[in-house]
């Protein structure tokens, strides 16, 4: 019980900031808030792209807050993972500082670390209803 509570104390406090992180640049990409367009298209991406990527970060956050479809979750994982890899790539390839080529990885640092901490509290979660089977009894209805 100790190991699975600590578990989940551990995905919260890595899941939290990066979670909040994405769901923060969604709704400024959303807005279309000045700085994120221009970093956008310093980029050399067109300013339609910030609705595509604003959008698909406020669904992967609320996907990762929700624990009823794990599909849904893991692919919300890559999402994540495919976009920071992308902006990685792209302020290396457009020349920028190593500290916005470096951001993007170690967000990229704490998906992966909350993605293994989600899928080792399932394992737990996993074995904890396993040890509860062995111990159902299954009484036939004529014996009761």
């Amino acid at each position: 019980m100790a190991s699975e509570k600590r578990a989940k104390w551990i995905y919260w406090a890595l899941t939290a900031p990066f979670v909040v992180t994405m769901l923060m640049a969604s709704l400024m990409l959303l807005a279309g808030v000045a700085p994120n367009v221009e970093g956008i298209t310093h980029l050399g991406y067109p300013v339609y792209i910030c609705t595509i990527l604003g959008t698909a970060k406020l669904l992967g956050g609320i996907a990762i807050l929700q624990d009823r479809f794990r599909t849904l979750k893991e692919w919300a994982y890559a999402g994540y993972t495919f976009n920071l890899l992308g902006a990685t790539a792209s302020h290396a390839f457009s020349g920028d500082s190593f500290g916005k080529i470096i951001t993007p990885v170690i967000i990229l640092g704490m998906v992966l670390a909350s993605y293994q901490q989600w899928k080792n509290a399932h394992v737990l979660q996993t074995k904890k209803e396993k040890q509860n089977e062995r111990f159902h009894v299954i009484v036939p209805a004529t014996e009761l």
